[in-house]
């Protein structure tokens, strides 16, 4: 009898402690993070899987080869998603598997059909999502794809991508005039909507229409090509773009944006150049930056900063970078005029702010923000096509107008000029500092008293930021 109780109380000990355990194995799996969504976008150079999280996890990625995969383990996560719902056409992955290694250890497995090169990092919640965990695979045949080994537990992104390629500037051929190249770039894509209007239009979206309807405009032109950087859906680096650009060998860099503000009743269009405080600070990094000081600097042929003391090199900088400032302010207020003609305007000369992609030094840039897509007026018009249309036709106009009193030399637009195809139009030039009216006469090849006459001066005071008219008599400068 006594056996049969000590076995008795063995079993119920065993039970209780056993429900302890699956007690324990249950608080776990309730702490556990939740994978709550899985997205997926194609670049033209690498494929982005996004896991949108419900708190931090700590992960890590390696490759197996023999077939090609990808395991992704995360630790202190849970799946509360279907992967098998992702759309995986165009891209490297064939297949998704998942298993539950434990209650809180989630492994990830991605079948592929070619090597790629695989990068990670998380990233913190922001005002449009909670905790992400990011995985980037770079496909090996592509001529800018990072060779990165796979990364372990990362908890910040990897620094921006600069530079490390000249500006591809096509030479003049002795027979042949070069297109001037505009590089478009749509704002924001990919994970990355941009802001979001009233009744759900995403700037993302909407600024892709107008890249796509620019550059067909431009390209119905003789004497110009459009590129554009982003072609889809997919999110690309900042400094990525001017990058994409440069390579592009692209004249001028156009940034095409939809922003939203606080208030809904913001209204109007703006464009914007770099601040001389972001143009100073640029010319700083790129002094700094080993890789940057080998590039070509547009404009001063086959010249390099490798070879240069770096007294030299800073001038060098600050000459392409004040001429660069220079044109993406004249071009700027082109555009910002002809946009005046076709939609309200939130300020009527360029604005000027320390934009990341704006800052290249050898390329003028300019940004341009079609409208505020939180005010429900703009939105609605914002997402019509024919509107898009006339956006994109008057910032077609502005750098038409622009090119054709300044065109790159061996180009077929400065072949028209010089030939006297191109009736010149009167000419505006933005102040910017440090700027005198004899110098700007001196540019310009106009006398003095022609420039006062032709903006009613009886002075030779001038400020920065003002308009002033060129008298079309006056030989247009080189950028």
């Amino acid at each position: 009898m006594k056996n049969i109780m000590g076995l008795g109380m063995r079993l119920r000990a065993m039970f209780a402690g056993l429900g302890v355990l699956l007690a324990a194995v249950a608080a776990d799996a309730q702490a556990a993070t939740e994978v709550r969504g899985v997205r997926l976008w194609r670049a033209p150079d690498n494929t982005r899987l996004v896991f949108d999280l419900s708190g931090p996890v700590q992960h890590n990625v390696f490759t197996l080869t023999a077939p090609n995969r990808i395991v992704i383990d995360v630790n202190g996560a849970q799946l509360a998603t279907q992967l098998e719902q992702l759309s995986l056409s165009n891209t490297p992955i064939t297949s998704i598997r998942s298993a539950q290694r434990t209650p809180t250890d989630l492994r990830v497995v991605l079948d592929l059909s070619a090597a790629v090169d695989p990068k990670s990092f998380t990233l913190a919640p922001n005002q449009q999502y909670g905790h992400r965990l990011v995985v980037d695979l770079f496909d090996q045949s592509a001529d800018t794809a990072p060779k990165v080994p796979a990364t372990t537990t990362a908890s910040v992104p990897q620094a921006p991508v600069t530079p490390t390629q000249p500006a591809v500037k096509l030479p003049a051929m002795p027979n042949a005039k070069r297109d001037i190249v505009i590089a478009i770039d749509a704002g924001h894509g990919g994970e990355d909507p941009g802001a979001i209007g009233p009744k759900g239009a995403r700037e993302k979206d909407v600024v892709l229409a107008i890249a796509k309807e620019l550059q067909r405009q431009i390209n119905a032109e003789k004497g110009f090509r459009a590129e554009l950087v982003r072609t889809g859906d997919y999110f690309i680096p900042l400094r990525k773009r001017t990058e994409i650009a440069r390579k592009q060998g692209a004249d001028l860099f156009v940034s095409v944006h939809a922003d939203a503000a606080p208030r809904s009743s913001a209204f109007g269009a703006s464009v914007f150049a770099l601040s001389d405080r972001g143009a100073t600070s640029e010319t700083a990094r790129w002094l700094a930056d080993n890789e940057n000081r080998s590039d070509l600097i547009g404009g001063a042929g086959s010249v390099t900063l490798d070879d240069k003391d770096r007294m030299l090199a800073g001038v060098l900088l600050d000459l392409s970078m004040t001429a660069s400032l220079s044109s993406s302010l004249d071009v700027g207020q082109k555009v910002l005029s002809s946009m005046g003609r076709i939609t309200p305007l939130h300020k009527r000369r360029v604005e000027q702010a320390g934009f990341m992609v704006l800052k290249s030094p050898d390329i003028p840039s300019i940004l341009v923000e079609t409208g505020f897509i939180s005010n429900p007026g703009e939105a609605a018009k914002l997402a019509s096509a024919s509107h898009q249309q006339s956006l994109a036709r008057s910032i077609h106009t502005g750098i038409r107008q622009f090119f054709q009193r300044n065109p790159p030399p061996g180009t077929y637009i400065a072949w028209l000029r010089d030939e006297g195809k191109i009736t010149q139009a009167p000419h505006e030039h933005v102040v910017t500092s440090g700027e005198s009216l004899a110098l700007i006469a001196q540019r310009y090849q106009v006398s003095l008293p022609a420039l006062r006459t032709a903006n009613g001066l009886k002075t030779d005071v001038i400020k920065v930021g003002q308009v002033l008219n060129i008298p079309a008599t006056a030989l247009a400068a080189q950028p």
